[in-house]
């Protein structure tokens, strides 16, 4: 196969809009276009608009509408909740693990460096897992800690079991954040079962729009002060004018999502299937990190690999976007930066020799794909032990 356009394999970095999100955005974006704050017919209908979409994702992670808080993003919302909670409950102590996204990891360093908090990283083992019974211990310390760790692992795709450090932190009476980012729109969540305080999601993850994402707070457990001031926006927790298309563009890809999951679950999980085998089968020192490789046990969406050390593997991704084929090196966040990844630098033992490449998977990609992409990868392999 010789493909006709560009082969998108970075639906982990972002995805593409779903056509159905984009015709429910449209009419917030021409005819009524009122600010949500005015008390005129024009603003009232945006109002209601904002306030559908609320409880549309209040609904399907089964929780109040009054426990949801639209923001900017995964970021702004992970800002929140760690900013917030810290400032709002006087906590002196966090814990995290070197394998967070830099929305946590640089927030909590940065309040560390500044003398806020003592800062304590939980140690993983080899495969990226946490070390349950090191967070306890760090948590025997101090009690009263805020908690960050993420559900599923944007480049290893490993997954954490957010029912057992929940536990462990009501146990301690620490408050539990999540960022779910990477598995929103992918697992259901239930927020009457799960033992957290925030999780976050942000809408061009699965397939909805960019610029804006969502806060969880349980407020039956905590109620914290806002990060961001200027105005009554969000019951008074986040000032500014709502994005307000995109707030009901997220709420109609994060329904079709749930809707359509089972079977996006299945096909994405076919395509991850057939690269691990394909992979395999013609590159027999290929490896995969962290649990990426773990069909039944990983983020389904992500497979991190493992190449052969070779004179081309600073050109891998270069090599792949020549060949058409869009992938990452590592999050997005650091694509274009002579920074490694920090996720696979704090993986005990990795070869740094290697050629490291994630591929992320989405409903729209294709066996096809799938199979260009592995003769793609294989042949720049076998052209460089020619030499």
């Amino acid at each position: 196969m010789t493909p006709t356009t560009a082969i998108y394999l970075d639906n982990a970095a972002t995805t593409r809009l779903d056509p159905n999100v984009l015709e429910a955005m449209l009419p917030l974006m021409t005819e009524h276009f009122g600010n949500p704050s005015s008390i005129h017919s024009h603003g009232r209908a945006v109002r209601t608009a904002i306030e559908k979409a609320r409880k549309t994702v209040a609904s399907l992670l089964n929780t109040s509408p009054a426990e949801i808080f639209f923001t900017s993003g995964g970021t702004e919302a992970d800002n929140t909740a760690i900013r917030s909670s810290i400032e709002t409950y006087g906590l002196t102590h966090a814990i995290t693990s070197p394998l967070e996204h830099h929305a946590v990891l640089h927030t909590l360093q940065h309040l560390a460096e500044q003398g806020t908090i003592q800062l304590s990283l939980v140690d993983i083992d080899e495969k990226g897992h946490i070390d349950l019974a090191h967070l306890e211990e760090l948590l025997r310390m101090s009690p009263r800690s805020l908690v960050s760790l993420m559900h599923g692992n944007n480049e290893i795709a490993n997954l954490l079991n957010l029912n057992r450090v929940g536990e462990l932190c009501r146990a301690y009476d620490a408050i539990f954040h999540s960022d779910t980012v990477q598995t929103m729109g992918h697992f259901r969540h239930d927020l009457q079962q799960l033992p957290v305080d925030f999780i976050v999601g942000a809408g061009h993850k699965f397939h909805g729009p960019k610029g804006v994402g969502f806060l969880y707070v349980n407020a039956d457990r905590v109620k914290i002060h806002p990060f961001v001031y200027g105005g009554a926006q969000e019951r008074n927790m986040r000032g500014g004018t709502e994005n307000v298309y995109g707030i009901v563009g997220l709420a109609k890809a994060l329904e079709i999502a749930y809707h359509d999951m089972d079977a996006h679950q299945q096909h994405i999980t076919g395509l991850k299937r057939r690269m691990i085998d394909q992979l395999r089968a013609k590159m027999p020192d290929v490896q995969f990190n962290g649990d990426s490789a773990d069909i039944e046990n990983s983020l389904y969406t992500v497979l991190n690999v493992s190449l052969p050390a070779s004179d081309m593997s600073d050109m891998l991704l270069f090599s792949l976007d020549i060949a058409r084929i869009s992938a990452s090196g590592g999050s997005a966040c650091s694509s274009g930066s002579s920074v490694g990844s920090h996720v696979l630098a704090a993986l005990p033992g990795l070869d740094s020799e290697r050629g490291y490449v994630r591929f992320s998977f989405g409903k729209y990609n294709t066996a096809e794909e799938i199979d260009y992409a592995v003769d793609t990868l294989v042949g720049l392999y076998q052209k460089e032990l020619v030499k």
